[in-house]
């Protein structure tokens, strides 16, 4: 308990009489107990900030190499993305030997002015496209394929780009780990 200690009030020989000040005490038990009831309810009542993560499928642990099986896929919903050193980043529609018109290999940059904006116009293009064939929900396919030069900031300023134009909720995309040697001269320096 806090006690505040005023004095007597002098206490020489002679002069006047005085009467004796009482010692007054301020009781701060209710305020300390206050303090610390306020404390644990805002302790228990706030939520922590949470970690952010990014959501990816990866398959199944028990799929083996003879379960995988060849799906066509219409060569106009494909885009591949080629991640090279220095951030350079090529994209290609189609197959590389024979690009699908305005698919032929260009290089972009990172950001809404780069393959962002390619994103989202080649996505409304394939979903304008299937939706002709009567397949409306037939949506844009992008292979990532990242090379052994490139940073791991590339690969994660991809996938963020994915999310933001949103190419897993009309397509899909998959990160594919083989490029061929036609692929890496795209990538070298001109």
């Amino acid at each position: 308990m806090a006690e505040l200690n005023t004095g007597d009030g002098g206490g020489g020989k002679g002069g006047k009489v005085r009467s004796k000040k009482q010692n007054s005490k301020v009781d701060l038990t209710a305020m300390v107990d206050l303090a610390f009831l306020l404390i644990t309810f805002f302790m228990l009542t706030t939520s922590l900030s949470k970690p952010q993560s990014m959501d990816l499928s990866l398959p199944d642990k028990d799929e083996k190499d003879d379960k995988n099986i060849d799906i066509k896929v219409d060569e106009n919903r494909t885009m591949t993305v080629l991640l090279g050193e220095n951030n350079k980043l090529v994209r290609y529609v189609g197959r590389l030997e024979a690009p699908v018109a305005g698919g032929a290999p260009k290089d972009f940059t990172y950001g809404k002015d780069g393959i962002r904006r390619e994103l989202m116009t080649r996505g409304k293009l394939v979903l304008e496209y299937s939706a002709a064939k009567g397949k409306p929900k037939d949506g844009i396919i992008v292979i990532i394929k990242p090379t052994k030069k490139s940073t791991y900031r590339n690969l994660v300023d991809i996938l963020d780009e994915m999310a933001i134009v949103g190419v897993g909720k009309t397509g899909s995309y998959a990160i594919v780990n083989d490029v061929s040697p036609e692929e890496m001269k795209l990538l070298e320096p001109k």
